[in-house]
């Protein structure tokens, strides 16, 4: 007759079974309480599955230089590939306890990889509020568009100011009470004033990403 399980918990890659002299150290130190105890393991435990859904969106040239588990790496490719909900919630619940296995130092480049990725969308949402700004400000300014077009020699000046010309048209052309006329030539301003931020800035936004991660092998 097979022996039943015991019951326990892993903390920082070690099986805890419950009632153990470990266990009741643990739940000493912890909080003095049993209850609490269970309380602060189950928190840890949630927050490395949570940790272990979010590799799953963890893009390729992040998620290569981590150093983990063949089991775990293998468990994220099959997670990537369930789409019917109780698998995939039961696939998580295994990710989430081959996360509780790894070492804090592991866990720690985890979590900056994921932070890094995260700053990616930020940056790219910072330059496009930054081609809006400059958009607003050539058609707002003359004197704006002269300092454009020295600080980014780039530009096709020409084109630049036609359509600065008629932007402006199209915001006086609107009917009055109505709020400004915002036509064609006023994306286009945008657009274009958007390719030369990203020249002058070195690249686009997949270039930043290769760039932050030339960054983590230095």
């Amino acid at each position: 007759m097979s022996r039943k399980p015991k019951k326990g918990y892993f903390v920082r890659g070690e099986f805890v079974h419950e009632g153990s002299e470990l266990d009741l150290e643990l739940k000493r130190e912890l909080k003095g309480t049993d209850e609490a105890s269970r309380t602060d393991l189950k928190r840890e435990s949630d927050e490395l599955q949570k940790l272990g859904e979010e590799l799953i969106g963890l893009r390729a040239g992040l998620f290569e230089k981590l150093a983990l588990d063949e089991k775990l790496v293998d468990a994220i490719g099959e997670a990537r590939r369930i789409t019917n909900f109780e698998g995939k919630r039961r696939q998580m619940q295994f990710i989430g306890k081959l996360m509780r296995k790894l070492d804090p130092e592991v866990l720690d480049t985890v979590r900056a990889a994921l932070a890094q990725q995260d700053q990616v969308p930020a940056a790219e949402a910072a330059a496009l509020h930054e081609a809006e700004r400059w958009r607003d400000r050539l058609i707002a300014d003359d004197d704006a568009l002269g300092g454009w077009i020295e600080t980014h020699p780039g530009t096709d000046s020409q084109q630049l100011r036609a359509l600065v010309r008629q932007a402006r048209k199209d915001l006086k052309a609107g009917p009055a009470g109505e709020a400004p006329r915002q036509g064609k030539a006023y994306r286009e301003v945008f657009q274009l004033v958007r390719e030369q931020l990203r020249v002058h800035d070195g690249g686009d936004h997949a270039a930043v990403a290769a760039a932050q991660e030339r960054e983590g092998d230095a």
